[in-house]
Protein backbone atom coordinates (compact mmCIF):
# COMPACT_ATOMS: atom_id res chain seq x y z
CA UNK A 1 0.00 0.00 0.00
CA UNK A 2 1.39 3.39 -1.37
CA UNK A 3 1.32 6.85 -0.09
CA UNK A 4 -0.76 9.67 -1.97
CA UNK A 5 0.10 13.48 -1.47
CA UNK A 6 -0.93 16.05 -3.88
CA UNK A 7 -1.26 19.30 -3.37
CA UNK A 8 -3.62 21.81 -5.53
CA UNK A 9 -2.72 25.65 -4.54
CA UNK A 10 -4.99 28.10 -4.43
CA UNK A 11 -8.17 25.71 -4.59
CA UNK A 12 -10.44 26.24 -1.76
CA UNK A 13 -13.38 24.89 -0.43
CA UNK A 14 -15.59 24.86 2.93
CA UNK A 15 -14.66 22.70 5.71
CA UNK A 16 -18.27 21.00 5.20
CA UNK A 17 -18.18 20.15 1.51
CA UNK A 18 -14.19 18.87 2.36
CA UNK A 19 -15.66 16.45 5.07
CA UNK A 20 -18.54 15.04 2.87
CA UNK A 21 -15.75 14.59 0.37
CA UNK A 22 -13.43 13.03 2.19
CA UNK A 23 -16.10 10.52 3.88
CA UNK A 24 -17.39 9.27 0.24
CA UNK A 25 -13.71 8.76 -1.47
CA UNK A 26 -12.79 6.85 1.94
CA UNK A 27 -15.99 4.23 1.01
CA UNK A 28 -13.94 3.66 -2.41
CA UNK A 29 -12.26 0.17 -2.35
CA UNK A 30 -8.56 0.25 -1.83
CA UNK A 31 -8.83 3.47 0.01
CA UNK A 32 -7.14 4.13 3.42
CA UNK A 33 -6.69 7.08 5.78
CA UNK A 34 -8.06 9.26 3.44
CA UNK A 35 -8.06 13.16 4.44
CA UNK A 36 -9.05 16.19 1.76
CA UNK A 37 -8.48 19.43 3.56
CA UNK A 38 -7.62 22.54 3.53
CA UNK A 39 -3.80 23.38 4.44
CA UNK A 40 -4.39 25.14 7.97
CA UNK A 41 -2.14 24.92 10.73
CA UNK A 42 -4.06 22.23 12.88
CA UNK A 43 -5.19 19.89 9.61
CA UNK A 44 -1.17 20.22 8.70
CA UNK A 45 -0.26 19.20 12.61
CA UNK A 46 -2.62 15.96 11.97
CA UNK A 47 -1.25 15.15 8.82
CA UNK A 48 2.01 14.88 10.43
CA UNK A 49 1.00 13.13 13.46
CA UNK A 50 -0.55 10.26 11.14
CA UNK A 51 2.66 9.86 9.33
CA UNK A 52 2.03 11.79 6.01
CA UNK A 53 5.11 13.43 4.86
CA UNK A 54 4.28 16.75 2.81
CA UNK A 55 7.66 16.90 1.26
CA UNK A 56 8.98 20.46 0.28
CA UNK A 57 5.76 21.79 0.76
CA UNK A 58 6.51 24.20 3.82
CA UNK A 59 5.06 27.42 2.83
CA UNK A 60 0.95 25.88 2.54
CA UNK A 61 -1.15 27.91 3.51
CA UNK A 62 -5.39 27.84 4.33
CA UNK A 63 -6.45 28.70 0.75
CA UNK A 64 -4.27 25.13 -0.64
CA UNK A 65 -5.94 22.08 -0.61
CA UNK A 66 -4.22 18.90 0.63
CA UNK A 67 -5.19 15.49 -0.52
CA UNK A 68 -3.38 12.59 1.39
CA UNK A 69 -4.83 8.85 1.34
CA UNK A 70 -2.72 5.26 1.81
CA UNK A 71 -3.96 2.80 -1.46
CA UNK A 72 -3.09 0.27 -3.38
CA UNK A 73 -0.75 1.18 -6.45
CA UNK A 74 -3.57 0.04 -8.79
CA UNK A 75 -6.48 2.06 -7.33
CA UNK A 76 -4.45 5.31 -7.38
CA UNK A 77 -5.94 7.27 -10.27
CA UNK A 78 -9.20 5.60 -9.11
CA UNK A 79 -9.03 7.47 -6.12
CA UNK A 80 -7.84 10.64 -7.19
CA UNK A 81 -10.55 10.65 -10.05
CA UNK A 82 -13.33 10.17 -7.52
CA UNK A 83 -11.89 12.95 -5.44
CA UNK A 84 -12.63 15.20 -8.50
CA UNK A 85 -15.78 13.26 -9.41
CA UNK A 86 -16.63 14.47 -5.33
CA UNK A 87 -15.73 18.17 -5.35
CA UNK A 88 -17.26 18.70 -9.12
CA UNK A 89 -20.19 16.77 -7.51
CA UNK A 90 -21.01 19.74 -4.44
CA UNK A 91 -20.18 22.15 -7.21
CA UNK A 92 -23.20 21.53 -9.61
CA UNK A 93 -25.64 20.65 -6.18
CA UNK A 94 -26.05 24.40 -5.82
CA UNK A 95 -25.75 25.05 -9.50
CA UNK A 96 -30.08 25.60 -10.10
CA UNK A 97 -30.33 26.92 -13.78
CA UNK A 98 -30.85 30.41 -14.60
CA UNK A 99 -32.39 32.28 -12.23
CA UNK A 100 -32.75 36.40 -11.41
CA UNK A 101 -28.71 37.60 -10.54
CA UNK A 102 -28.37 36.81 -6.70
CA UNK A 103 -27.54 40.32 -4.66
CA UNK A 104 -23.82 40.40 -3.99
CA UNK A 105 -23.47 41.99 -0.93
CA UNK A 106 -26.11 42.27 2.14
CA UNK A 107 -26.65 45.41 1.46
CA UNK A 108 -28.25 44.88 -2.24
CA UNK A 109 -30.23 42.09 -0.69
CA UNK A 110 -32.09 44.20 1.93
CA UNK A 111 -32.84 46.70 -0.39
CA UNK A 112 -34.53 44.19 -2.71
CA UNK A 113 -36.69 42.74 -0.20
CA UNK A 114 -37.93 45.46 2.23
CA UNK A 115 -39.16 42.01 4.48
CA UNK A 116 -35.85 40.68 4.88
CA UNK A 117 -34.89 41.15 8.95
CA UNK A 118 -32.17 39.17 9.81
CA UNK A 119 -29.01 38.05 8.13
CA UNK A 120 -27.34 34.68 9.48
CA UNK A 121 -23.39 35.03 9.07
CA UNK A 122 -21.19 32.00 8.52
CA UNK A 123 -18.23 33.34 6.77
CA UNK A 124 -14.20 33.68 7.21
CA UNK A 125 -13.80 35.05 10.71
CA UNK A 126 -11.29 37.98 8.92
CA UNK A 127 -14.93 39.45 6.85
CA UNK A 128 -16.92 38.92 9.61
CA UNK A 129 -17.11 42.35 11.74
CA UNK A 130 -17.40 43.89 8.14
CA UNK A 131 -20.69 41.81 7.37
CA UNK A 132 -21.94 42.27 10.61
CA UNK A 133 -21.90 46.23 10.26
CA UNK A 134 -23.22 46.48 6.94
CA UNK A 135 -26.32 44.01 8.16
CA UNK A 136 -26.51 46.31 10.98
CA UNK A 137 -26.77 49.36 9.16
CA UNK A 138 -29.13 47.81 6.50
CA UNK A 139 -31.53 47.23 9.53
CA UNK A 140 -30.93 43.47 9.24
CA UNK A 141 -31.02 41.94 13.41
CA UNK A 142 -28.11 39.48 13.30
CA UNK A 143 -27.41 35.78 14.37
CA UNK A 144 -23.57 35.67 13.86
CA UNK A 145 -22.21 31.92 13.72
CA UNK A 146 -18.89 32.89 12.37
CA UNK A 147 -16.36 33.71 15.41
CA UNK A 148 -13.33 35.98 14.65
CA UNK A 149 -15.03 39.03 15.73
CA UNK A 150 -12.59 40.83 18.55
CA UNK A 151 -14.05 41.61 22.36
CA UNK A 152 -13.63 45.13 21.73
CA UNK A 153 -15.36 45.02 18.56
CA UNK A 154 -18.21 42.65 19.86
CA UNK A 155 -19.09 46.10 22.28
CA UNK A 156 -19.36 48.16 19.57
CA UNK A 157 -21.53 46.23 17.28
CA UNK A 158 -23.86 45.59 20.14
CA UNK A 159 -23.68 49.28 20.88
CA UNK A 160 -24.86 49.65 17.54
CA UNK A 161 -27.38 47.23 17.35
CA UNK A 162 -28.92 48.77 20.65
CA UNK A 163 -29.07 52.11 19.09
CA UNK A 164 -31.42 50.49 15.93
CA UNK A 165 -33.43 48.62 17.91
CA UNK A 166 -31.80 45.39 17.29
CA UNK A 167 -30.51 42.22 18.18
CA UNK A 168 -26.70 40.83 17.67
CA UNK A 169 -26.61 37.25 18.76
CA UNK A 170 -23.34 36.15 18.40
CA UNK A 171 -20.34 35.85 18.16
CA UNK A 172 -19.75 32.92 17.81
CA UNK A 173 -23.35 32.04 18.74
CA UNK A 174 -24.09 28.48 17.90
CA UNK A 175 -28.24 28.17 18.83
CA UNK A 176 -31.26 30.45 18.61
CA UNK A 177 -34.93 30.06 17.95
CA UNK A 178 -36.64 32.91 16.87
CA UNK A 179 -40.69 33.14 16.18
CA UNK A 180 -40.15 29.08 15.71
CA UNK A 181 -37.37 28.52 13.20
CA UNK A 182 -33.99 27.26 14.17
CA UNK A 183 -31.04 28.88 13.59
CA UNK A 184 -27.59 27.54 13.29
CA UNK A 185 -27.58 24.22 15.61
CA UNK A 186 -31.20 23.93 16.95
CA UNK A 187 -33.41 21.44 17.99
CA UNK A 188 -37.38 20.63 17.12
CA UNK A 189 -38.80 21.94 19.73
CA UNK A 190 -42.96 22.72 20.25
CA UNK A 191 -44.11 25.92 20.87
CA UNK A 192 -44.60 27.03 24.44
CA UNK A 193 -44.70 29.11 27.45
CA UNK A 194 -40.46 28.76 28.89
CA UNK A 195 -38.15 31.79 26.98
CA UNK A 196 -34.57 30.92 27.16
CA UNK A 197 -31.65 33.37 26.52
CA UNK A 198 -28.26 32.34 26.48
CA UNK A 199 -24.62 32.77 26.02
CA UNK A 200 -24.03 29.43 25.07
CA UNK A 201 -25.39 27.29 22.15
CA UNK A 202 -25.24 23.90 23.81
CA UNK A 203 -26.80 25.41 26.92
CA UNK A 204 -29.80 26.37 24.92
CA UNK A 205 -30.45 23.24 23.14
CA UNK A 206 -29.92 21.05 26.61
CA UNK A 207 -32.08 23.10 28.36
CA UNK A 208 -34.96 23.40 25.79
CA UNK A 209 -34.57 19.38 25.06
CA UNK A 210 -34.93 18.69 28.74
CA UNK A 211 -38.14 20.53 28.46
CA UNK A 212 -38.88 19.05 25.28
CA UNK A 213 -38.62 15.53 27.36
CA UNK A 214 -40.82 17.50 29.90
CA UNK A 215 -44.19 18.25 27.35
CA UNK A 216 -42.71 21.94 27.64
CA UNK A 217 -42.16 23.86 24.93
CA UNK A 218 -40.35 27.11 23.63
CA UNK A 219 -41.85 30.67 23.42
CA UNK A 220 -38.12 31.90 22.26
CA UNK A 221 -34.79 31.09 22.51
CA UNK A 222 -31.96 33.86 21.75
CA UNK A 223 -28.58 32.62 21.97
CA UNK A 224 -26.04 35.92 22.54
CA UNK A 225 -22.81 34.74 22.13
CA UNK A 226 -20.20 33.51 24.75
CA UNK A 227 -18.76 36.64 26.06
CA UNK A 228 -21.70 38.70 25.65
CA UNK A 229 -21.34 38.54 30.04
CA UNK A 230 -17.77 39.68 29.85
CA UNK A 231 -16.79 42.59 31.46
CA UNK A 232 -15.85 44.59 28.28
CA UNK A 233 -18.49 43.95 26.78
CA UNK A 234 -21.13 44.09 29.57
CA UNK A 235 -23.98 41.78 29.61
CA UNK A 236 -26.25 44.09 26.23
CA UNK A 237 -27.57 41.20 24.53
CA UNK A 238 -28.86 39.30 27.49
CA UNK A 239 -30.37 42.42 29.16
CA UNK A 240 -32.33 42.95 25.45
CA UNK A 241 -33.10 39.53 25.83
CA UNK A 242 -34.52 39.46 29.02
CA UNK A 243 -36.30 42.54 27.92
CA UNK A 244 -37.88 40.77 24.81
CA UNK A 245 -39.10 37.49 26.69
CA UNK A 246 -41.14 39.94 29.26
CA UNK A 247 -43.10 41.20 26.89
CA UNK A 248 -43.28 38.08 24.57
CA UNK A 249 -45.49 35.10 25.84
CA UNK A 250 -43.34 33.61 28.22
CA UNK A 251 -44.90 32.25 31.49
CA UNK A 252 -41.31 31.59 32.49
CA UNK A 253 -37.41 32.53 31.63
CA UNK A 254 -34.47 30.80 32.18
CA UNK A 255 -30.70 33.08 31.30
CA UNK A 256 -28.10 30.44 30.41
CA UNK A 257 -24.13 31.54 31.24
CA UNK A 258 -20.95 30.35 31.67
CA UNK A 259 -18.78 32.22 34.35
CA UNK A 260 -19.96 35.92 33.91
CA UNK A 261 -17.62 38.79 34.84
CA UNK A 262 -19.71 39.42 38.96
CA UNK A 263 -20.56 43.01 38.37
CA UNK A 264 -22.21 42.39 34.98
CA UNK A 265 -23.90 39.10 37.30
CA UNK A 266 -25.19 41.79 39.66
CA UNK A 267 -27.00 44.04 37.00
CA UNK A 268 -28.45 40.93 35.14
CA UNK A 269 -29.90 40.16 38.62
CA UNK A 270 -31.16 43.17 39.30
CA UNK A 271 -32.55 43.27 35.69
CA UNK A 272 -34.17 40.32 35.74
CA UNK A 273 -36.36 40.74 39.18
CA UNK A 274 -37.98 42.96 37.32
CA UNK A 275 -39.11 41.31 34.37
CA UNK A 276 -42.99 40.36 35.69
CA UNK A 277 -42.17 36.77 35.87
CA UNK A 278 -39.88 33.81 36.86
CA UNK A 279 -36.73 33.82 35.96
CA UNK A 280 -33.82 31.04 36.82
CA UNK A 281 -30.38 32.08 36.33
CA UNK A 282 -28.10 29.37 35.29
CA UNK A 283 -24.68 30.69 35.81
CA UNK A 284 -22.39 27.82 35.64
CA UNK A 285 -19.90 28.56 37.82
CA UNK A 286 -20.33 31.57 39.31
CA UNK A 287 -18.69 31.66 42.91
CA UNK A 288 -20.57 33.95 45.80
CA UNK A 289 -23.31 34.81 43.35
CA UNK A 290 -25.25 38.19 44.27
CA UNK A 291 -28.32 37.17 46.22
CA UNK A 292 -31.67 36.54 44.24
CA UNK A 293 -34.17 38.70 44.68
CA UNK A 294 -37.85 37.44 45.19
CA UNK A 295 -38.92 36.44 41.59
CA UNK A 296 -35.47 35.21 40.82
CA UNK A 297 -33.34 31.68 41.83
CA UNK A 298 -30.40 29.82 40.61
CA UNK A 299 -29.87 26.68 39.26
CA UNK A 300 -26.40 25.53 39.65
CA UNK A 301 -26.67 23.04 36.57
CA UNK A 302 -28.72 23.11 33.15
CA UNK A 303 -30.73 19.75 34.28
CA UNK A 304 -31.71 21.96 37.52
CA UNK A 305 -32.57 24.87 35.41
CA UNK A 306 -34.49 22.88 33.24
CA UNK A 307 -36.44 21.19 36.31
CA UNK A 308 -37.41 24.38 37.98
CA UNK A 309 -38.79 26.49 34.90
CA UNK A 310 -40.41 23.25 34.00
CA UNK A 311 -42.25 23.27 38.10
CA UNK A 312 -42.96 26.55 37.05
CA UNK A 313 -45.43 25.84 34.53
CA UNK A 314 -46.67 22.69 35.83
CA UNK A 315 -44.85 20.30 34.23
CA UNK A 316 -41.13 17.92 35.85
CA UNK A 317 -38.59 16.82 34.06
CA UNK A 318 -38.88 12.42 33.37
CA UNK A 319 -36.38 10.57 36.04
CA UNK A 320 -32.77 9.99 34.57
CA UNK A 321 -32.72 6.42 35.84
CA UNK A 322 -30.36 5.27 33.15
CA UNK A 323 -27.58 2.95 35.04
CA UNK A 324 -24.32 1.81 34.01
CA UNK A 325 -23.42 -0.99 31.27
CA UNK A 326 -21.16 -3.24 33.39
CA UNK A 327 -19.46 -3.21 36.72
CA UNK A 328 -17.33 0.21 37.36
CA UNK A 329 -13.62 0.66 35.47
CA UNK A 330 -12.04 2.54 37.88
CA UNK A 331 -8.96 4.99 35.95
CA UNK A 332 -8.53 8.29 34.77
CA UNK A 333 -12.02 10.15 33.04
CA UNK A 334 -11.85 11.37 29.78
CA UNK A 335 -14.36 13.84 28.39
CA UNK A 336 -14.34 14.26 24.50
CA UNK A 337 -17.10 17.08 23.91
CA UNK A 338 -18.00 19.39 21.14
CA UNK A 339 -20.09 21.55 23.41
CA UNK A 340 -18.43 24.30 25.42
CA UNK A 341 -20.84 24.62 27.97
CA UNK A 342 -21.65 21.11 28.32
CA UNK A 343 -17.78 20.74 28.88
CA UNK A 344 -17.18 22.89 31.59
CA UNK A 345 -20.63 21.85 33.46
CA UNK A 346 -19.32 18.04 33.70
CA UNK A 347 -16.01 19.14 34.02
CA UNK A 348 -17.08 21.01 37.32
CA UNK A 349 -18.91 17.72 38.49
CA UNK A 350 -16.15 15.83 38.11
CA UNK A 351 -13.24 18.10 39.78
CA UNK A 352 -15.54 18.38 43.04
CA UNK A 353 -14.82 14.16 43.25
CA UNK A 354 -11.74 13.90 42.12
CA UNK A 355 -10.03 17.68 41.92
CA UNK A 356 -7.71 18.37 39.36
CA UNK A 357 -8.85 18.24 36.01
CA UNK A 358 -7.10 19.20 32.65
CA UNK A 359 -8.77 20.59 29.97
CA UNK A 360 -8.06 23.47 27.14
CA UNK A 361 -11.11 25.31 29.06
CA UNK A 362 -9.80 24.55 32.37
CA UNK A 363 -11.93 25.86 34.87
CA UNK A 364 -8.81 27.26 36.87
CA UNK A 365 -5.30 28.45 34.75
CA UNK A 366 -3.19 26.22 35.96
CA UNK A 367 -5.25 23.12 34.74
CA UNK A 368 -4.38 24.26 30.97
CA UNK A 369 -3.07 21.53 29.03
CA UNK A 370 0.65 22.08 27.93
CA UNK A 371 -0.55 20.43 24.67
CA UNK A 372 -4.21 20.06 23.36
CA UNK A 373 -4.08 16.76 22.01
CA UNK A 374 -2.15 14.92 24.96
CA UNK A 375 -3.95 13.83 27.78
CA UNK A 376 -2.82 14.56 31.78
CA UNK A 377 -4.84 12.58 34.46
CA UNK A 378 -8.90 13.18 34.20
CA UNK A 379 -8.77 15.49 31.15
CA UNK A 380 -11.65 17.23 29.74
CA UNK A 381 -11.23 18.15 25.83
CA UNK A 382 -14.08 20.96 24.13
CA UNK A 383 -12.99 20.10 20.41
CA UNK A 384 -15.11 22.81 19.15
CA UNK A 385 -13.20 25.67 20.40
CA UNK A 386 -11.74 28.04 18.09
CA UNK A 387 -8.16 26.97 17.30
CA UNK A 388 -9.43 23.12 16.66
CA UNK A 389 -12.33 24.31 14.22
CA UNK A 390 -10.24 26.00 11.97
CA UNK A 391 -10.20 24.68 8.39
CA UNK A 392 -12.30 22.21 9.97
CA UNK A 393 -16.23 21.69 10.01
CA UNK A 394 -17.58 21.98 13.80
CA UNK A 395 -17.46 18.85 15.78
CA UNK A 396 -21.24 18.42 15.90
CA UNK A 397 -20.90 18.25 12.38
CA UNK A 398 -17.16 16.65 11.47
CA UNK A 399 -16.73 13.66 13.96
CA UNK A 400 -13.31 12.36 12.40
CA UNK A 401 -10.89 14.51 14.99
CA UNK A 402 -13.29 13.44 17.96
CA UNK A 403 -13.17 9.40 16.19
CA UNK A 404 -9.21 9.75 16.23
CA UNK A 405 -9.17 11.18 20.00
CA UNK A 406 -11.51 8.24 21.36
CA UNK A 407 -9.10 5.53 20.13
CA UNK A 408 -6.22 7.37 21.15
CA UNK A 409 -7.93 7.33 24.35
CA UNK A 410 -9.47 4.11 24.42
CA UNK A 411 -5.34 2.69 24.29
CA UNK A 412 -4.14 4.32 27.19
CA UNK A 413 -4.65 1.50 29.79
CA UNK A 414 -4.93 4.52 32.53
CA UNK A 415 -8.11 5.74 31.12
CA UNK A 416 -11.62 4.03 32.82
CA UNK A 417 -14.27 6.04 31.81
CA UNK A 418 -14.74 8.26 28.40
CA UNK A 419 -17.32 10.51 28.60
CA UNK A 420 -19.13 12.13 25.56
CA UNK A 421 -22.13 14.58 24.22
CA UNK A 422 -23.61 13.70 21.32
CA UNK A 423 -25.82 16.79 19.89
CA UNK A 424 -28.37 15.93 17.56
CA UNK A 425 -30.78 18.43 15.64
CA UNK A 426 -30.74 20.73 12.74
CA UNK A 427 -27.06 21.22 11.11
CA UNK A 428 -26.05 18.77 13.14
CA UNK A 429 -24.68 15.08 11.38
CA UNK A 430 -27.18 13.63 10.15
CA UNK A 431 -26.46 9.89 11.90
CA UNK A 432 -23.72 10.49 14.56
CA UNK A 433 -23.92 7.46 16.09
CA UNK A 434 -23.58 5.45 12.68
CA UNK A 435 -19.93 6.78 13.27
CA UNK A 436 -19.45 7.12 17.01
CA UNK A 437 -21.42 3.55 17.96
CA UNK A 438 -18.86 1.45 15.64
CA UNK A 439 -15.77 2.93 17.44
CA UNK A 440 -17.45 2.62 20.85
CA UNK A 441 -18.01 -1.28 19.99
CA UNK A 442 -14.36 -1.46 19.05
CA UNK A 443 -13.01 -0.12 21.96
CA UNK A 444 -14.80 -1.87 24.27
CA UNK A 445 -14.28 -5.40 22.70
CA UNK A 446 -10.37 -5.16 23.14
CA UNK A 447 -10.97 -3.71 26.76
CA UNK A 448 -13.04 -5.29 29.28
CA UNK A 449 -12.16 -2.56 31.80
CA UNK A 450 -13.07 0.77 29.84
CA UNK A 451 -16.77 2.02 30.52
CA UNK A 452 -18.34 4.80 27.69
CA UNK A 453 -20.72 7.63 28.86
CA UNK A 454 -22.73 9.49 26.24
CA UNK A 455 -24.99 12.65 27.12
CA UNK A 456 -27.58 12.38 24.51
CA UNK A 457 -28.85 15.97 23.78
CA UNK A 458 -32.11 15.60 21.62
CA UNK A 459 -35.59 16.22 21.24
CA UNK A 460 -37.64 13.09 20.08
CA UNK A 461 -39.19 14.98 16.94
CA UNK A 462 -34.95 15.83 15.19
CA UNK A 463 -34.03 14.78 12.54
CA UNK A 464 -31.28 11.91 13.25
CA UNK A 465 -34.40 10.00 15.40
CA UNK A 466 -32.87 9.93 19.07
CA UNK A 467 -34.53 7.13 19.63
CA UNK A 468 -32.72 5.43 17.06
CA UNK A 469 -29.49 7.13 17.96
CA UNK A 470 -29.90 5.87 21.15
CA UNK A 471 -30.41 2.26 21.02
CA UNK A 472 -27.41 2.32 18.64
CA UNK A 473 -25.09 3.57 20.98
CA UNK A 474 -26.58 1.32 24.11
CA UNK A 475 -25.90 -1.60 21.44
CA UNK A 476 -22.44 -0.50 21.24
CA UNK A 477 -22.38 -1.05 25.10
CA UNK A 478 -22.40 3.02 25.95
CA UNK A 479 -24.47 4.27 29.17
CA UNK A 480 -26.80 6.90 27.72
CA UNK A 481 -28.56 10.01 29.91
CA UNK A 482 -30.61 12.76 28.35
CA UNK A 483 -28.62 15.19 31.03
CA UNK A 484 -25.59 15.86 30.84
CA UNK A 485 -24.88 16.57 34.69
CA UNK A 486 -26.23 12.98 34.97
CA UNK A 487 -23.64 11.86 32.62
CA UNK A 488 -21.00 13.52 34.75
CA UNK A 489 -22.26 11.36 37.73
CA UNK A 490 -22.82 8.42 36.32
CA UNK A 491 -18.78 8.82 34.54
CA UNK A 492 -17.76 9.17 38.52
CA UNK A 493 -19.84 6.28 39.26
CA UNK A 494 -18.05 4.30 36.64
CA UNK A 495 -14.82 5.11 37.55
CA UNK A 496 -15.27 3.91 41.00
CA UNK A 497 -15.52 7.41 42.66
CA UNK A 498 -17.99 6.16 45.64
CA UNK A 499 -21.31 8.72 47.11
CA UNK A 500 -21.76 10.39 44.12
CA UNK A 501 -25.27 11.94 44.42
CA UNK A 502 -28.22 11.68 41.76
CA UNK A 503 -26.71 8.73 40.32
Amino acid sequence: MGEIVRVRRGAYHDSVTLMLVTSRVAEEEGASDVAVVMATPLNLELLASQGFDLGGEDDLGPADLVIVMRAEEEATERLLAAVDRELAATREAGDDGPQQARPRTLRAAARRNPELNLALLSVPGRHVAYEAAVALESGLNVFCFSDGVGVEQEAILKRRALELGLLFMGPDCGTAIVDGAGLGFANAVAAGPVGIVGASGTGIQEVSCLLDAAGVGISQAIGVGGRDLDARVGGPMLRRGLELLADDATEAIVAISKPPDPAVAAEIVALAAGAGKPVVLAFLGLEDPPAAPAGVEYAATLEAAAGRAAELVGAALPDFDEGLAGDPTPGFIRGLYSGGTLCKEAMAIVAEAVGRVASNIPLEPGARLADVHVSEGHTFVDLGEDDLTQGRAHPMIDFSLRTERLVREARDPEVGVILLDLVLGYGAHPDPAAVLAPAIAEARAARDDLSFVVALCGAAADPQDRERQRARLLEAGAAVTASNAHAARLALRAAGVQEVPGV
